[in-house]
């Protein structure tokens, strides 16, 4: 496994599959499905109606803290008024440590779930449309 793991470098490898996989968090890797797998923090929680803003924020945090994930942001100039512009996807040490431990099988699957759905509210198909950093 890659030392790349923020915090979650001194995790052995049961642990922080434990930790990535704690069924909220494990939720989160809906990043996963998005059609540029950098969703905003308003589309994670679209996903997961069931856990609160603040659980979503809270769990984002944890997996950015361990590396896991990454939070990029749109250039000042590239910033459109009503969009977001802070977006979450995971980092090449999470995408490795996901595929050492098999846990991106469903990857493919997930994206095309997420196609078929077809009752988004108006405001995350702007969002999903809405421009993505070019870096992510």
């Amino acid at each position: 496994m890659s030392t790349d793991l923020g915090t979650a470098e001194g995790m052995e490898s049961p642990e922080l599959v434990h930790f990535v996989t704690q069924q909220t968090r494990f939720a989160l890797v809906t990043i996963l499905q998005h059609p540029d797998q950098l969703p905003s923090m308003y589309e994670l929680q679209e996903l997961n109606p069931s856990v609160s803003e603040a659980t979503v924020y809270k769990h984002i945090q944890k997996l950015v803290d361990a590396g896991i994930l990454k939070e990029v942001a749109l250039d000042d100039d590239q910033r459109r008024q009503g969009y977001p512009w802070k977006f979450y996807g995971l980092t090449e040490a999470g995408r490795e440590f996901f595929e050492d431990h098999n846990l991106l099988a469903a990857e493919e699957t997930l994206q095309r779930i997420y196609e078929t759905i077809s009752d988004k509210p108006e405001k995350m198909v702007e969002y999903e449309n809405a421009p993505r950093p070019d870096d992510g």
